[in-house]
């Protein structure tokens, strides 16, 4: 699956490749069946044991290969610098922010109906020299990101101050500002090792409102290890986001081609 893809995008990074084949995946009715007891009511320790057991579930090509042109995906490959030194001290350097260009109006005008928006970051790490990682979890990765979504009643101030706390907490939540019960899997459960993806179920003016996403590092040996001399290294990664409609009538593409100035086949 990962060579017809890169064969069908040439230009798309390692990081991109598998981060598509994540994001196009999903859990058979008879994985749900075997390990949610409460499948309606998300609980995250379901869908945690879910993830560790069945990963993401089956991945679908022809979802994987539609994500970059049939469907309303937005795709970012960015670089990255996660430390840096400041004076004597190894500190968290770069902060990316990504304004999503929803179709705001087209959004608004659905009010309540409930659409998915699904968010898939994927990145590689350094293991670190003579590490298995048992341990110290910062210890076997150089470095780890984190994407974290506003909030519908947030402002964008009050976002970034939220994302400068919890880098700089080495990404331990300090709220429940992220623990939405929209979220699928939650942060708890999604932010480990180097590929993360969730889907957030709400209505559509609700994410008509959500259109920034924050991509912030956090700790591992790049840092921690100083003495290495990896802290001014830099990463690549891939952040991948869709939404989807119930109704197939709904044509969420076409006003974000026109925004992006995207050529429309006829």
């Amino acid at each position: 699956m990962a060579a017809q893809i890169q064969t069908l995008y040439p230009q798309a990074w390692p990081e991109t490749i598998r981060g598509l084949l994540v994001h196009s995946a999903d859990w058979t009715e008879q994985m749900k069946q075997d390990f949610l007891e409460h499948p309606s009511k998300r609980i995250k320790g379901e869908y945690a044991d879910l993830l560790r057991i069945c990963g993401f579930g089956v991945p679908d090509l022809n979802r994987a290969k539609e994500c970059v042109t049939n469907s309303l995906t937005l795709i970012v490959q960015e670089t990255l610098q996660p430390f840096e030194k400041h004076k004597s001290r190894i500190r968290t350097k770069d902060m990316h922010i990504h304004e999503i260009p929803w179709p705001v109006e087209v959004l608004r005008g659905l009010g309540e109906m409930e659409i998915k928006l699904r968010i898939t970051l994927s990145y590689f790490v350094e293991p670190g020299p003579g590490e298995v990682g048992w341990k110290d979890r910062y210890r076997y990765p150089s470095h780890a990101l984190r994407f974290r979504m506003i909030l519908p009643t947030e402002e964008r101030d009050e976002f970034v101050k939220r994302l400068n706390a919890a880098a700089r907490e080495d990404g331990e939540e300090l709220d429940s500002s992220d623990r939405s019960k929209r979220w699928t899997i939650g942060p708890n459960g999604r932010d480990l090792g180097s590929i993360h993806s969730d889907i957030w179920a709400g209505t559509a003016a609700e994410i008509a409102a959500c259109n920034l996403i924050g991509i912030y590092p956090v700790t591992g040996w790049w840092k921690e290890r100083s003495h290495l001399g990896y802290w001014n290294k830099k990463t690549r990664y891939s952040l991948i986001v869709s939404i989807s409609t119930p109704e197939q009538t709904v044509d969420l593409y076409t006003p974000v081609a026109i925004r992006l100035k995207v050529p429309i086949e006829v």
